[in-house]
């Protein structure tokens, strides 16, 4: 029988979920067997995957499961360097040159186990099945507007934190924005046609910020883009990968421009391929944007799981567009998941 085991999230500030309780509840009905750990931040409570027919284990138990379940989390594992033996279904964020999802890979390699990356489950059409992008835009925009107004206080952005819902964070931006007394800024979004892309300019067109959209069309020549820096604010929705261009380079830091807040919401500081490369570290919810500038004033927002900000909205939504590739974990040589391995497989070799 397919064992699918739901580990607790280990990493600071992750309440999200891949798997809500009804969604436990088909897969149970489908015939594989369903195991959720305790935890102890779980945005969702454990009573309704109860309820479900779930098993349920200790938290942070997975490296104890019987070795043909399948391990199911979203974010990093504790990087503590054991081998990996389990198959595992979880974003890896090691196939685009990052530095650090090659000692990821060679952990899965010592131990013999597989990566499910969910950024790579795609169908037969290279698309991917399931994304957090629109809550990750949303959320994004969200900060990068108060990076926005801590300047116009002449102050960084105060750290951030979870929102019961939307509506509590729309309501305390608004208020935010118009304590500064402040025209509203100006914003650029590169990648506007996507599910980042459109979660940003809704938030920005929800606080009544004008928002310029650009997509392939618009950055296929391959930049300069000196746009981009007649406006206050860049938000930057496109993942790096190999051909995509630098939308603000490490120059445009001292040359005359509106540009004083950037989002970059796709967040690949470490990247090869990283089109901001202004910084080089992801920041934080206690500290979430890095000054990279002082005359005139640079700030950039990184952070990497923004859709926590937002855990119930973005794990229903998430759990939602994810559950059919769920069901069909009994046949793991076909399809998404087939695919998924044999990407595995092309970046395992040489490591």
């Amino acid at each position: 029988m397919t064992h699918l085991w739901v580990r607790a999230e280990q990493r600071p500030n992750e309440e999200r979920v891949g798997l809500t309780p009804e969604g436990a509840a088909a897969l149970i009905a489908a015939g594989i067997r369903v195991t959720v750990e305790e935890s102890s931040v779980r945005a969702i409570p454990l009573d309704g995957y109860r309820q479900a027919g779930c098993e349920i284990a200790s938290e942070n138990s997975w490296p104890e499961a019987p070795l043909d379940a399948i391990v199911f989390g979203l974010k990093e594992l504790p990087e503590d360097g054991t081998p990996l033996p389990h198959r595992h279904i979880m974003f890896g964020h090691a196939y685009k040159g990052q530095h650090s999802g090659r000692e990821l890979l060679r952990r899965f390699k010592a131990g013999g186990g597989t990566l499910y990356d969910l950024e790579y489950l795609v169908d037969a059409d290279g698309r991917r099945v399931a994304a957090f992008g629109y809550w990750a835009g949303y959320a994004g925009a969200a900060v990068t507007l108060k990076t926005w107004a801590a300047q116009q206080r002449g102050q960084e952005c105060q750290p951030v934190g979870v929102y019961a819902n939307k509506d509590a964070l729309n309501a305390e931006l608004m208020a935010e924005l118009d304590a500064t007394g402040a025209e509203r800024p100006r914003a650029i979004v590169i990648g506007a046609l996507g599910r980042v892309g459109t979660g940003a300019a809704d938030m920005c067109e929800a606080m009544g910020v004008a928002v310029t959209k650009w997509d392939i069309a618009e950055t296929s020549s391959g930049g300069p883009f000196p746009e981009i820096l007649d406006h206050d604010l860049f938000l930057n929705c496109i993942f790096a990968r190999p051909g995509t261009p630098v939308f603000v380079t490490r120059d445009a830091l001292s040359t005359p421009r509106s540009l004083t807040a950037i989002g970059d919401v796709a967040c690949d500081p470490d990247s090869d391929y990283n089109p901001v490369p202004v910084y080089d570290h992801a920041t934080t919810w206690d500290a979430p944007a890095l000054r990279v500038a002082t005359d005139p004033v640079m700030d950039v927002m990184a952070i990497d799981n923004l859709p926590s900000m937002l855990p119930i909205e973005s794990s229903e939504d998430y759990a939602a567009q994810l559950l059919p590739s769920l069901l069909t974990l009994t046949d793991l040589d076909s399809d998404v998941w087939g695919r998924a391995e044999a990407t595995y497989k092309t970046h395992i070799e040489g490591i």
